[in-house]
């Protein structure tokens, strides 16, 4: 398996994790085959979904939620004080994060962006989120993830 950035930020910040690798399509990127490539419940298995608020579309925001859920822009703008927030177009995730669709991790964007985790993840002692590459999940701790990314746990979804 190859080692990406967000296994070697983890590793020197000595945050404990384990890596799984799935089988991906490229037609099929909407996490659901994630968590099923590795066996977990969709609601442990996180996708990362960056936005940008129109007023501002040089600040992003970024929010990690169930693959199985849907997030609420309105409740989102609110956990970062914003009036309103949009999904940051596809053509500008590369550039602005380092990541591309099927492989957008929370961990090691090309900035530090304000970073919001699905409140119900602390329900759990292990979660899912992309490595940064397509086929390729980190499981660790809700609460080292929010940490190490220096977040907060928020109600964002429907």
């Amino acid at each position: 398996m190859k080692t990406t950035n967000a296994m070697r930020l983890l590793t020197a910040a000595g945050i404990p994790f384990r890596a799984a690798e799935y089988a991906f399509d490229v037609n099929d990127l909407d996490g659901h085959h994630a968590a099923e490539g590795i066996g977990m419940p969709y609601d442990q298995v996180y996708k990362t979904l960056v936005t940008q608020a129109p007023d501002a579309p040089g600040e992003l925001y970024v929010f990690c939620l169930p693959v199985n859920a849907e997030l609420d822009l309105k409740k989102a703008a609110v956990s970062v004080k914003k009036k309103r927030l949009e999904m940051l177009p596809l053509r500008d995730l590369f550039p602005r994060t380092g990541y591309i669709r099927g492989g957008c991790s929370p961990i090691g964007m090309k900035k530090e962006y304000p970073v919001r985790i699905e409140e119900t993840a602390q329900l759990f002692d292990i979660v899912a989120v992309s490595a940064g590459e397509r086929g390729v999940q980190l499981l660790l701790d809700p609460v080292d993830l929010c940490h190490f990314v220096k977040g907060d746990f928020a109600d964002i979804i429907h």
